[in-house]
């Protein structure tokens, strides 16, 4: 049976952009900072009282209706994030609820950065199994609860300026707080019509030994009760470095597995659609491997690091601008916490 491919797609950023220059209002920090240690310039925020399966569900809707679909012919949810709206339940219910298709079974996923290649391979494999006919696969994520800003003052919601205590709290985080944003994208997922064509192979790993290199260190059920926590141990604490050895050895490696498994070569495939997590890790895996630059797009400029949430956004862009075409050979690739990494070959 021919593995899945996308059939439709769809994305959704919150609100207006909050730029590099902006993000000084409430740090120590500015465009001339931010952008040559990430690519980013701007970035989105959800509202408060705004969760991942509101960004999930425009982002869905936009996906069928480019599939020629509606919820109703959905067979099986899988969602993505690592900033749900609850410890439990899960974020795709919810989004299943909001779609109008309760029943639905829905699959929560936690593979952050990592998302996308683990959730087309389960997806594949349901397909494959029988269990499913149309999948719809959502990436979303809301890490503005993540912040440390003083959020009146840099959404112009107030005139007033950050306490000292305030911005150096702000300041002290900003290594991390300015890389992520706010989104939402989906992907509807069958298996390809053409022999051949569709889901071809998966290079997917985890290794917990790497776990600190990100993680957030407060909170859940390791303390009593679980929301106790110190002040800012709600925050991400990221070993950057480290980080980024990682991602440059062990993403080009999976790359050339993955290759290596489906018995093509680097030169066939047509585009390698990584996380957007840093543009400056996507620059030294692309060189690790040795493939031209225009076969590594990028848009973390415009939206930072959703996380679960890049690779489906860059689907849409680019499907929508004419990148991407039948027949071309994709390969997926993303790292994240866990740490969890992968690539997965997909003939569109």
């Amino acid at each position: 049976m021919p593995g899945i491919t996308i059939v439709g797609s769809g994305r959704h950023v919150p609100g207006k952009p909050i730029t590099n220059d902006e993000l000084s209002k409430v740090m120590e920090t500015d465009d001339a900072w931010i952008r040559p240690r990430s690519g980013i310039a701007q970035r989105h925020y959800v509202a408060a009282g705004e969760g991942v399966s509101d960004l999930g569900v425009v982002a869905a809707r936009q996906a069928l209706e480019s599939a020629g679909l509606t919820p109703q012919d959905v067979d099986y949810i899988v969602f993505a994030t690592m900033t749900p709206e609850h410890a439990f339940p899960g974020s795709g219910a919810l989004l299943g609820a909001k779609l109008g298709i309760p029943g639905v079974p829905a699959l929560d996923i936690r593979q952050q950065c990592a998302a996308m290649p683990f959730a087309m391979q389960v997806a594949d494999g349901l397909v494959a199994s029988g269990a499913a006919r149309t999948i719809l696969l959502v990436g979303a994520e809301a890490h503005a609860g993540f912040m440390p800003y003083a959020w009146d003052v840099l959404l112009g919601e107030s005139e007033r300026t950050p306490t000292p205590e305030e911005f150096e709290f702000a300041t002290r985080h900003r290594g991390i707080s300015v890389l992520f944003g706010d989104g939402a994208g989906a992907l509807v997922l069958r298996a390809s019509e053409t022999p051949g064509h569709g889901f071809i192979a998966a290079q997917n790993h985890s290794d917990g030994r790497g776990m600190d290199q990100i993680y957030v260190p407060g909170g859940m059920f390791t303390q009593r009760h679980y929301w106790d926590a110190g002040h800012d141990s709600h925050i991400p604490t990221m070993k950057g470095k480290e980080l980024f050895k990682s991602a440059v050895t062990l993403l080009p490696r999976a790359v050339r597995q993955v290759c290596e498994k489906a018995g093509v070569t680097l030169e066939e495939v047509d585009w390698f659609v990584a996380h957007q997590a840093n543009d400056r890790i996507n620059a030294s895996v692309r060189q690790s491997l040795g493939v031209p630059e225009a076969k590594v797009p990028s848009n973390i400029e415009k939206y930072g690091n959703t996380s679960a949430a890049t690779i489906p956004i860059l689907v849409d862009e680019m499907r929508r601008d004419g990148r991407l075409q039948p027949g071309q050979l994709v390969c997926f690739l993303a790292l994240g916490a866990g740490l969890n990494w992968g690539s997965v070959l997909m003939r569109l």
